[in-house]
């Protein structure tokens, strides 16, 4: 659980550092450049299936340790107080990770999917990059996708909510990674921890500004 989740906070770095590229304001050649680099390396796309075949795991790993919680104890305490001892997202993680995955697949077939396998039919492709690298190549606008998809205020409130999730998700998986790995001790468990809330705060305030400067026009 602590090998996968390592890797999956690694990809959300880069993750949110290509799709932060929008934040340049240059009517999406930057990010269109660096998803159509992501989408057509071959490197990266053996590391695509490395990534879900960890994000399985992850997921099966995490419902075989909510069962053997569960096993454990079939019967709850007669007196139990658990806000004393932990926060409420680190008794929550099921929850949370299954908000995640209902998310999760939204996002797949919003984006994912269409840059794989054709896109809607109002998405036309991209002119050809003025970038030597691609200058007679033509690549499904992705950027142009994210403006309609978010143009939804719905669809902006499910990816919002998600992201929150994710970050709840994230101040305690962090911490918790390490703490599978041994790395626990009073001396440096603390800063662990404060890295792990700035780590989780920053990925997805950054991933939440996406969809809602998109939305509100601040980036077009």
């Amino acid at each position: 659980m602590g090998l996968t989740g390592f890797f999956l906070i690694t990809f959300l770095i880069v993750h949110c550092l290509i799709n932060s590229m929008i934040f340049f304001n240059d009517g999406g050649q930057t990010f269109n450049h660096w998803a159509h680099f992501m989408g057509t390396n071959l490197i990266i796309r053996i590391m695509e299936i490395g990534l879900f075949v960890f994000l399985l795991l992850h997921i099966i790993q995490g419902l075989m340790l909510w069962q053997q919680n569960k096993a454990a104890r079939p019967i709850a305490y007669a007196v139990s107080h658990p806000e004393r001892n932990s926060a409420w997202y680190s008794r929550s993680m099921g929850l949370l990770g299954t908000l995640i995955l209902l998310f999760l697949v939204l996002h797949l077939y919003h984006f994912w999917v269409p840059s794989r396998f054709g896109g809607m039919a109002s998405i036309q492709p991209l002119e050809p990059v003025s970038l030597s690298d691609y200058a007679n190549q033509e690549a499904h606008n992705l950027y142009r996708e994210m403006q309609i998809v978010f143009q939804n205020v719905w669809v902006v409130i499910i990816y919002v909510f998600g992201v929150f999730s994710l970050c709840w998700h994230l101040m305690h998986g962090f911490q918790s990674a390490f703490q599978t790995f041994g790395i626990n001790h009073k001396k440096y468990t603390p800063i662990i921890k404060t890295i792990g809330m700035a780590y989780s705060i920053v990925i997805c305030v950054l991933f939440a500004l996406m969809p809602i400067s998109i939305y509100m026009g601040w980036v077009n």
